[in-house]
Order: structure tokens, then sequence, then C-alpha cells
């Protein structure tokens, strides 16, 4: 019988000590004697985040389907326990054995959202491992980072040993046969980072140089190790129907943000949104057969118990047996009594009838994401929606009985005027009109409910965008406000609400989603002072990053608001995606010259992964 690592004297001080006792339903038992390698898998954030995400659950799936490996669990302790942890020196444990991090082999932490960067610090803390990676020994684990922060790895590079690149379905089984050849042979640490270092998709920061030019941009990057090579390529799952998947996944005992069984329907979007990270890092667009959906779909909802199943994809509708798929969930849905959620569909006609069969429309709202308020801008995004594809879309929602509509918008993308900013509630008065336009008094569920929301635009990596300048705080605020202005003259104010993000968060960001390695004493300055859950609000300090970009010397401007040369080297140039940086570099042209690239099954434009040869880069080719 386990032994838990927490009191029952600490459990009954801490919010929802659940959270840390492990013993879910699937949760995978083995004997720690009995493996050859321990593997710590962690999400640094609170478990109830963490057990929402898709990712962790696959790796858990793939690393416990073979008998010489044992991979548990870790999440960030919320900050009551940390507090009591540290007190008490009770190191960070994983879930399955309740036993401390540090003795694992690995420990893998996915970089999901770069402001969980001071939770990997304190991830690392808390286990009594090194922050540095040359500070480590040959007792410690191997700290090896992946998941798409890992895009630009460089502003945490110095705490990781390892970063895998792309999917990680395909080269874990390797990577650990080389630890397991390396530990029977009595090598070290570094000789086993050597034979990692000669798997394409590995990246060891350790065996890299960065050199600077005089005006703080990059010179070159070039490794100082022969096993290293120049170029880090991603590695990607081509057959996506016989790729390890959970038929049995984690059951929590408590309420996580997305309780539910989840089918990963497809990797990649065919979309080219200038703006979307996720759409260029993980091209090309790859479908899972119907079958196989069928079966995992029947298998999760026997092994679970749970009442609801989610499709997960970064655009459903391009699902090319969607209409076959629904119909066969609808039908075991209804007869299990299980809810089906259907997010990031495009709002057409058969979108709106799939919808209205599976929700209760007096209950739920319809979401679209135009992210820009004007055609222009939208055409400068390349987001692929017009004005009357929306008003379209809306106008069918209200005859179908909805009253209630969400819109999400960015503000701050490149080229924005006053007119693009004016142009989101000019939009939001368009719907209102239309919703009093189109459902007779008599029909109506009460008043239309629009929401709208903006947040505030990042430039990511691995984006046409990537060579933009971001706004400023002040800049970001001044745009929100105006459109809040504009909201009070509106005719149908009363039916419309509008919320936007926090400046300060979008760009800090900012900040470390494009910088670099210099970046490290930055982000381990501010976890020092006391940072840590910057991703929540009621955790956040600006003063505390404030305090420790002043004081490691960082310019914010160098980071943030200028406008990139094109033939610049940026921190993460040494990655090959697939997706060239000519490719790149011509949709920044086309952004800004308000060109419109159609989708991929309209019309290849040569990104580059092809390269990759499969995928909907070969879908029509016999």
């Amino acid at each position: 019988m386990r032994k838990l690592a927490l009191s029952d004297e600490i459990m009954l001080k801490i919010d929802k000590p659940a959270r840390y006792i492990g013993g879910e339903v699937n949760m995978v038992i083995k004997n720690p004697k009995d493996v050859d390698v321990r593997f710590a898998m962690c999400f640094p954030d609170v478990y109830d985040i963490g057990m929402s995400h898709l990712g962790i659950q696959i790796i858990y799936d793939l690393l416990n389907k073979r008998e010489d490996i044992y991979c548990e669990r870790v999440y960030s302790p919320w900050i009551d326990l940390d507090k009591i942890m540290r007190e008490k020196n009770i190191p960070l444990f994983a879930l399955e054995s309740q036993q401390p991090v540090k003795n694992f082999d690995f420990l893998g932490i996915t970089l999901q959202y770069e402001m969980c960067y001071t939770n990997i610090l304190q991830i690392l803390d808390l286990s009594h491992i090194p922050f540095m990676a040359k500070d480590r020994c040959e007792e410690d684990p191997i700290v090896i980072g992946g998941g798409p922060c890992t895009y630009n790895p460089e502003p945490v590079a110095d705490f990781f040993d390892i970063f895998y690149l792309g999917e990680g379905e395909t080269e874990y089984y390797h990577l650990i046969d080389l630890y397991k050849e390396n530990k029977a042979k009595g090598g070290s640490r570094r000789e086993f980072l050597e034979m990692a270092a000669t798997i394409p998709c590995m990246y060891v920061p350790l065996f890299y140089d960065v050199v600077y030019k005089e005006d703080g941009t990059i010179k070159e990057m070039k490794p100082n190790n022969s096993h290293a090579p120049k170029t880090i390529k991603k590695e990607i799952v081509l057959d996506f129907d016989h790729v390890c998947y959970p038929d049995k996944p984690l059951v929590p005992f408590i309420q996580v943000v997305q309780d539910r069984c989840v089918l990963e329907i497809q990797r990649g979007c065919i979309r080219e949104c200038r703006f979307c990270q996720a759409g260029s890092v993980y091209k090309p667009l790859r479908e899972k057969s119907l079958e196989t959906l069928k079966r995992i779909a029947l298998t999760q909802l026997e092994s679970t118990g749970h009442d609801e199943i989610s499709l997960s994809s970064l655009s459903t509708s391009d699902y090319s047996k969607l209409q076959e798929l629904i119909d066969f969930l609808m039908e075991v849905c209804e007869r299990k009594k299980i809810n089906i959620s259907l997010p990031s569909l495009r709002i057409d006609s058969f979108s709106l009838d799939v919808m209205r069969k599976v929700q209760d429309v007096k209950k739920s709202s319809i979401t679209f994401a135009p992210e820009a308020g004007t055609q222009r801008m939208r055409n400068v995004i390349n987001k692929g929606l017009t004005e009357e594809n929306i008003l379209d879309g809306c106008r069918q929602a209200f005859i179908g009985g909805w009253n209630k509509v969400k819109l999400y918008f960015m503000l701050g993308q490149p080229t924005e005027t006053n007119d693009d900013v004016d142009g989101i509630m000019d939009l939001c008065e368009k719907i209102a009109e239309l919703y009093y336009d189109t459902v007779p008094k008599e029909e109506r569920h009460g008043k239309c409910q629009i929401t709208a929301s903006t947040s505030f635009f990042v430039p990511k990596p691995f984006t046409p965008f990537q060579w933009a300048p971001m706004c400023t705080s002040r800049q970001f605020l001044d745009k929100a406000h105006r459109v809040n202005d504009k909201l009070k003259t509106l005719l149908n104010r009363k039916s419309i609400r509008y919320n936007w993000h926090e400046a300060d968060i979008s760009v800090l960001e900012g900040l470390l989603s494009r910088g670099d390695r210099k970046l490290s004493k930055t982000i381990l300055k501010a976890y020092q002072k006391g940072a840590v859950y910057d991703a929540w609000s009621e955790c956040h300090d600006n003063n505390i990053w404030k305090e420790a970009i002043e004081e490691t010397n960082v310019d914010l401007d160098f980071y943030i608001t200028r406008e990139r040369q094109t033939d610049e080297i940026f921190p993460w140039d040494f990655i090959d995606t697939g997706v060239t940086k000519d490719f790149l570099l011509r949709e920044w042209h086309n952004a800004k010259e308000e060109k419109v690239t159609p989708n991929c099954r309209m019309h290849c434009s040569g990104c580059g992964a092809a390269v990759f040869k499969g995928g909907v880069c070969f879908e029509n080719k016999n």
C-alpha cells in the first residue's frame, strides 16, 4: 500500500487535497523497483489545469505501455501547499508512488504557456534539483522540455538538459533506449546528452554557444560539441491511425477544467491565419480515420464513465469525415445520455444544425472568432472570414433559437488603425441590429446578449508576424478604452458587454516568447523575488517583473516594440519546423499588402511542410 507524502494534518490545512494523492481511475500502478527507467511527467501548473491536458495523457499512456518504464505525474503545488513544503522541507513528489521527483531518471516538463516559466523554477526548487543545467550532477534527473513553447526554448534554455522539438509519440522510446544503453556501460551524464543530441529533434542547449552583434541581435548560434547538429528538426507523426492514444485516460477525483473524454480528430491546420503559431508549427494537417475515432470514442466512454465527449482540433470543421463522425456520436451519445462538445467549428449551416441537435439553445451561446473588426484587418491577418460570413452565421443562429453570441477579437495587430479598432463595436452593433430585425418580438428568448472579448496581440515565433513590432502596455490599454468608449455610443449598447485582457501580462508574454538566452537571468530573478503562478491574475505581480527586468538590464523596447529586420537571425532560427522562413517572410509582405492567401485544400502556397511527405500536402496525390 502506498504511503502518502503528505500527513493528514497537512491535508486538512490545504485546499483540494485530492490534487496530491493520486489513485485516480485508470492510474497506472507499477513497482518502481521492477522498472529500469522512472519518468516524472510534469505540467507546471495546478492539478486542475494539468489534468485537462491531452498531451500529458498521451505521453503517460505511451511510456507506461513499456514494462521497463514507469511514468508518473507531477503538478505545481498550489500556493498554500507550496508554503508548507518549504517550511517543512518536504520534497516535491510524484502522484503515483508519492516518492520524491529527485529520485527519478527523467523529469519531463511540458511548456504550454510562457507565463508558466516561473512555475518551472518552482518545480525544480521544490524537487531540490539545481536550476541551471550546468550545475547538475550525475544523481540529478535529466530535465527535458517539450510542448509549443519549445519552438523558442532560448529564454529557459539554461534550465533544461534537453528539449524535444515536435510531437512526443515518435522518439521517446529511442531516447530512453539510449539512456539505458549509456547506463548499462557506466556512461556519464554528459555522454548520455551527447547520445541524445544525435537524435534530430533533440536540442541540448549546453552544446551550443550564441554569439551576439554589437546591437544585441544574434550573429550566429554554433555547436560546441561534435555530436550536436547545427539545425534541430521537429518530429511529427505521419501515421495518425496507429500512433499511441489512451484508451483508458485518467479520470480525476475532483472537477478539472476539461472533465470529459477527448477525441483528437486531427492535428495541424489548413488555415493560414498569420497570427497563429499552432497553425504553423503543427503543419501539415493529418487526420485520424473515422473507424479509429469510433473505436476510441466507445473505449474511452466505457473506461471512464464520463458523461461528455469533446472533439479536439485546431479547426474541427475542416475534418473531412465530420458529418459521419457526428452522426455516429449522436447515435451513441443519445443512447448513453452523453453530452457532445464541439469546439473550433466554423459557423455555417451544417455546424449550426449539428449544434442545435446537441445543445440546449436556450442556455448556450454561439461563438465566433472574427479576430478583427474590419474586413481590411481580417485580410491582413488572413482570417478567411468576411463580414457577410459572420452576419449570415449570426442570422442562422438567431433563426435557430440562439440569442447569445460570444465574439473574440485581438487588438494591436500589425497595421491596425483607429478605424479597425472602432470596427469591433461597429460589428457588434450590426449583429445586435440583425437579431432584432430577424427574430419577431413574440419569438425572442429575452434580449440579444453579445459578449465581445479582446486579447492583446503577441507576435509569435514561426509566424509571418515574427518580424512585427508589438504594442506597449499603454498602447494596448488605449485601444481597449477606445473600444469601450465606442460601446457607450451604440444604440444597442445594453445588449453588448465588453471584456479585455490584462495588458501587462500580454507584454510579458511577448518578452518571453520572443526573447533569447539572456532572459534566463530575468526569469530566475523574478522567481527569487516571489514570482510564481504568473498565468493566474490573482497571483501575478507585475512590480516583481519590473524590478527583475531592471536589475538584469533588459531593454523591453529591443524585444517588444521594434520591427525586426528581414535579414535578422532570430533566437529560434536553428529550429526547422518544415515551414520555411522564406514562406513566412512572403506572408509578412502579403499581410502588409492586405493580400489573402488561400487555405491548403484550395491551393498549395509552398510553405515547405510537404517535406514531411504526408498529411494534407499529399491528400489528392496517388
